[in-house]
């Protein structure tokens, strides 16, 4: 009886020691790498040279609203009602405006960031999996699922370095 019981413990325990052997993570943070590449760079002046005519105009608005604003709580007390009632609705009016071109624009940025990050992300996945194989791991993780990673085990400037290729 105690020699099948010392086989079976032999066999749990020839079954279960790859389950025990050590898996080895690394951790990148993705956003980081990617908007910090050489291609996010270039895409970044790209997006300010297509869009500083529209952030020109949204600055333009916004400062004719606040002059608006301005000059009704400085005069607004002076004014008959009717005076003040049509820089009231001029304010407002600019105020729309502004949240109107303001949203276009941060919409229209975020659709773009959004195209590049979905054409960068083959190549993001390809390094990630270069480094999975050249760093021997079983796992890479993203930077935001972890509380602390050992910095040998942070791999984003490894990333960053095979996406600038």
């Amino acid at each position: 009886m105690s020699r099948i019981l010392t086989m079976l413990a032999a066999a749990f325990m020839a079954l279960s020691f790859p389950a025990m052997a050590e898996t080895r993570i690394g951790v990148v943070d993705l956003r980081q790498a990617l908007f910090s590449s050489n291609d996010a760079k270039s895409f970044s002046e790209t997006l300010q040279r297509d869009f500083a005519g529209d952030e020109a105009k949204v600055r333009e608005v916004q400062e004719q609203a606040r002059k608006l604003k301005e000059r009704l709580e400085k005069d607004g007390a002076m004014m008959n009602e009717s005076e003040r009632e049509k820089l009231a609705a001029e304010f407002q009016e600019k105020v729309k405006e502004f949240n109107f071109l303001k949203q276009r624009l941060d919409s229209t940025v975020a659709q773009r960031k959004q195209a590049f990050v979905e054409r960068a992300r083959p190549e993001v996945d390809a390094a990630v999996e270069e480094l999975l194989k050249e760093n021997d791991l079983d796992l890479i993780l993203p930077s935001e699922a972890v509380v602390y990673v050992k910095p040998e085990l942070n791999l984003t400037p490894q990333l960053l370095e095979k996406l600038n290729r």
